[in-house]
């Protein structure tokens, strides 16, 4: 019986911490560029108490395991596809495929975001391209992106590729400026750091950038466009009352079990 009491209490701990799962995917359903994420469950320890084919036990031909309840091991980030909502805005993109934009941390680090949400700000001097946030925007040669004083952002154009372009006098003329689209080998292995953004581990390898490997099949940037969030929120709603059902009914195997013991402690008097 306090097996079965630790038993559910495991269940009602994995259950809370898939509710709060959901919670999270449900609260950032608008939010540019997010991905939702499904937690995993495992098994605890089996305690075996007959061994399949033990003499001693009658040569049975079964175990009998009892197990301790399940635990959580991992949150899986999903990053399929978003639909793309069209803003027309100059500075709003969006990526087809499996790339990253790469942007700079406050430290100066390299990281990554799907949230195309950019804009203009003056920093250091300089009209730099950021993100919502402030973060730089970087480049194919790994610089934050700056446009010279007299570019005009609603005059903007970015190519499929991510390559800048401006028209002067009447003519479209190249800036020599193009968004860094990246890919990583394990998309599952980065870290969610929040504000949309990961940072790299050994886990996902180091970022392919797209245009320097010849064997990545490269994203498509979209201009005017923004990737919104993959969660399906109806499909979130089922998840939640599963995950709520689950919890009561491990909460009733606990009180089922205090039941017992109370009746047990009856019996002793």
């Amino acid at each position: 019986m306090m097996r079965s009491l630790w038993t559910a209490a495991s269940g009602m701990k994995t259950q809370q911490a898939t509710v709060d799962s959901i919670a999270n995917n449900l609260s950032n359903v608008n939010t540019v560029g997010f991905k939702k994420e499904r937690l995993e469950f495992k098994s605890l320890l089996y305690e075996t108490m007959k061994n399949a084919g033990d003499i001693a036990n009658g040569g049975s031909p079964v175990n009998l395991q009892v197990g301790h309840g399940v635990r959580t091991v991992a949150s899986v980030k999903s990053f399929t596809q978003g639909t793309f909502e069209r803003t027309e805005g100059p500075l709003d993109f969006a990526i087809e495929g499996d790339g990253f934009f790469a942007l700079m941390d406050v430290n100066g680090n390299p990281i990554y975001t799907r949230d195309g949400s950019f804009k203009t700000s003056i920093l250091d001097g300089e009209l730099m391209l950021t993100s919502s946030t402030g973060r730089p925007v970087l480049g194919i040669d790994g610089e934050p992106i700056v446009f010279d004083e007299t570019v005009v952002a609603d005059k903007l154009s970015v190519d499929e590729q991510g390559i800048f372009s401006t028209i002067v006098d009447g003519d479209r003329v190249d800036l020599g400026l193009q968004l860094q689209v990246v890919q990583f080998q394990n998309s599952q292995g980065l870290k969610t750091i929040g504000g949309g953004f990961y940072e790299q581990t050994v886990a996902s390898g180091i970022p392919i950038i797209e245009v320097d490997n010849e064997e990545t099949e490269g994203s498509m940037v979209v201009q005017g466009a923004l990737e919104a969030s993959n969660v399906q929120a109806v499909e979130e709603m089922v998840k939640l009352i599963v995950a709520q059902r689950a919890y009561e009914l491990s909460s009733k195997a606990i009180q089922s079990s205090d039941e017992m013991l109370q009746r047990a402690n009856e019996l002793k008097r």
